[in-house]
């Protein structure tokens, strides 16, 4: 690869290129790379100390689940000391991705005692050289390397053809956002706290601000996304559709498969529905 912001980076990825061999072809339409509120800016070009921005730096919470952005295999790498815990995606389009500031840190602030492994860099389970699909957990989000204390972020990067980097940023724009990640082909529930936007006898639609997926996952704050569950008869119980329109709510799923589907939000139904206290 061409172009690189540093000398590190440059010998990792021709160190790296050997292993990302694949058929060419455009980049394809991608997962969004990371789960939950997620914020950006077109920030590739700008000047940097190492030289020039050559992905988007994507700002999230610490320890947010990171996901593949489309099939592929990947890389670790952990021998630079300006990117820090960071791994390849070697796309199945044959478009190079790039996963940099990964999560080096142990508890909940910034305390760099972990190490580029996974379970804390990585996502638990997965291994190096390993095939992912679309969706599935890759990594977390954290400041590792040189971003260090300036704010937790996924500095994303596009390689299309595994050759010079380009901007990420309408990638970025037109990429399929998932509402909650968990391990393809597993079953799950959700907890959903939100506001409901419409409300039928059959149906249920809401503005999610808080979610979790059962069972054992984390409590997922900020969300702001809109999801509509299907509405068994009498699921609202004692509550009439009028009470619960614009009122903030407490949504059970029924336990569903997890499919690339189900993880954007569809094919949802609620078990049961609460009034929020």
């Amino acid at each position: 690869m061409k172009g690189r912001a540093t000398v590190v980076l440059s010998l990792a990825l021709v160190l790296a290129g050997g292993a990302a061999a694949q058929p060419a072809g455009k980049v394809p339409p991608l997962i969004f790379p990371v789960v939950g509120s997620t914020q950006y800016i077109d920030d590739f070009g700008q000047p940097r100390p190492g030289g020039t921005h050559q992905g988007n730096d994507l700002m999230a919470a610490r320890k947010s689940i990171a996901v593949a952005v489309e099939p592929g295999t990947i890389t670790f790498w952990t021998k630079s000391a300006s990117a820090g815990c960071m791994l390849y995606l070697h796309g199945a389009s044959g478009t190079t991705y790039l996963y940099i500031h990964l999560n080096n840190d142990v508890g909940n602030g910034n305390d760099n005692r972990g190490k580029c492994v996974a379970g804390g860099s990585y996502a638990p389970g997965l291994k190096d050289g390993a095939h992912v699909e679309a969706g599935q957990p890759v990594g977390f989000v954290g400041d590792s390397g040189d971003a260090n204390g300036v704010g937790t972020h996924l500095h994303f990067e596009v390689h299309p053809n595994d050759g010079d980097a380009v901007d990420p940023f309408p990638y970025l724009n037109k990429a399929t956002h998932l509402l909650f990640s968990a391990p393809l082909g597993s079953t799950v529930t959700l907890t959903l706290t939100g506001t409901v936007t419409a409300a039928t006898g059959s149906g249920l639609s809401l503005r999610v601000s808080e979610l979790r997926v059962l069972p054992g996952g984390p409590i997922m704050k900020s969300v702001d996304a809109p999801v509509s569950l299907a509405l068994p008869t009498d699921v609202l119980q004692a509550h009439a559709v009028t009470q619960v329109l614009r009122r903030k709510v407490i949504v059970l799923s029924e336990p569903v498969q997890a499919t690339l589907d189900v993880l954007e939000g569809k094919n949802l139904s609620a078990a049961r529905v609460a009034i929020a206290p």
